[in-house]
């Protein structure tokens, strides 16, 4: 029987330790293929590169069995497109991306390359699972949470994810996992985001940092009521943004209609 095929992405770079721990864990379920930006590129949330040529370079230097590899100079959603059309020997049946080093719960999620690359692959049909660890370290100890990468990713594997949907799961830096809990989003915002940085020609310049501001901290139904309490948080992601519940309130403003839910 063919072995399943997976393909991983991240937005820390292809050398990083969160990217190498998940393509471990990956092997133990089928054929992996790692197609990653070349260096670092957090933040970059859905971007492509539209204005010049992205570059694709093979690492053999880190591939064995049941693996290849690339380094890609593009964002993480170009390393899902270019893989899904220059790489790949067939579909994938799974797109991981991870293991991002700092979580993505919240509101993040609009600014992650980690999750970008998960939306990309979910809107081409194929089921996408994103992880994450909130954590500040760029070395760090992955093994609490190992096993449950490994289980929610061979759930997924065996049963698919419903059409347009995809998963966004975060870890706490914790010795041992509480749990993993199914979460919505949390409500918050970032606030206190820049601070001043040295400029030798003297222009204004500022470094992008900030504080995440939770506006419900006792709502345990939340991504970040689990991360703070030491669970794991699954949180289904939708790619209809639609607000269905406000079109009979924008009636005046066109012809009311009353659209069907995918």
């Amino acid at each position: 029987m063919e072995q399943k095929l997976i393909l991983i992405t991240n937005d820390d770079g292809v050398s990083a330790q969160g990217i190498a721990v998940l393509t471990e864990l990956m092997l133990q379920l089928g054929d992996v293929v790692v197609v990653a930006p070349d260096s670092a590129r957090s933040g970059a949330a859905c971007a492509i590169t539209c204005t010049q040529a992205v570059t694709l370079r093979r690492r053999a230097d880190m591939e064995r069995p049941h693996l290849m590899v690339y380094a890609c100079s593009g964002s993480p959603v170009d390393c899902v497109k270019i893989a899904l059309e220059q790489v790949c020997p067939r579909q994938p049946d799974l797109i991981v991306s991870g293991i991002n080093h700092g979580d993505n719960a919240s509101w993040s999620i609009h600014y992650s390359g980690t999750m970008g690359a998960v939306i990309e692959g979910c809107m081409k049909g194929i089921p996408s699972v994103g992880f994450s660890l909130r954590t500040l370290s760029h070395h760090c100890d992955f093994s609490p949470y190992s096993n449950e990468i490994v289980r929610i990713a061979d759930f997924v594997l065996r049963n698919g994810l419903l059409q347009d949907v995809c998963l966004n799961v975060n870890f706490p830096e914790v010795a041992r996992l509480a749990g993993m809990r199914v979460c919505r989003m949390c409500r918050g915002r970032w606030v206190q985001e820049w601070i001043s940085a040295n400029n030798p020609r003297g222009m204004n310049a500022f470094w992008l940092t900030g504080r995440f501001l939770n506006l419900e901290p006792h709502s345990e139904d939340t991504d970040y009521w689990a991360l703070d309490h030491g669970y794991g948080a699954i949180t289904p992601i939708k790619l209809d943004m639609t607000a269905y519940e406000v079109f009979d309130k924008l009636a005046i403003l066109g012809n009311p209609s009353r659209p069907t839910k995918s």
